[in-house]
């Protein structure tokens, strides 16, 4: 079964390039797939350019919470530093020392260093954020600052 990418008659007749651009976007990727780098050299790469864990932002009410995917760590190789309304996430997940001999046959776990910096959607209370590490998962919150949280307002009948 394949899967065809939808186009909008309307604009699909105006744009009589984008479906060139469209097709040269998929031989590409094919072509990334078909001579993709075996998974020690894909590895190797990543090891020395970092990990990305993946995270959550959403906000409640109150504040804005950030979890984030960081198994095997400990506290403290873990770093969060708030900058105007950039928050970052960094830190190190050391490398296991094996002592078989037998060898290894799969190695797919990230180790090394990784950095994640993104702004936030509204003002944050630095002074009573909280972060805390549980079963891998890393959870930060952020409460708003007063002026970003939503205010009710009156209506009054003459």
């Amino acid at each position: 079964m394949t899967l065809i990418r939808y186009q909008n008659p309307e604009v699909a007749w105006s744009l009589p390039f984008s479906r060139v651009s469209t097709l040269r976007d998929e031989m590409d990727q094919l072509f990334d797939r078909i001579f993709q780098p075996s998974l020690d050299l894909t590895r190797e790469t990543q090891l020395m350019d970092g990990w990305t864990p993946v995270l959550d932002l959403y906000e409640d009410k109150d504040s804005l919470i950030v979890k984030a995917e960081i198994p095997g760590m400990k506290k403290e190789d873990i770093n969060i530093t708030l900058h105007g309304d950039t928050l970052s996430i960094s830190g190190e997940r050391k490398f296991e020392t094996r002592t078989d001999t037998t060898g290894t046959y799969r190695a797919e776990r990230f180790e090394g260093r990784f950095h994640r910096t993104f702004s936030l959607p509204v003002s944050v209370n630095a002074e009573k954020i909280t972060a805390s590490y549980s079963d891998g998962v890393l959870t930060i919150a952020l409460p708003k600052a007063e002026e970003a949280k939503p205010k009710q307002i009156p209506v009054s009948v003459k």
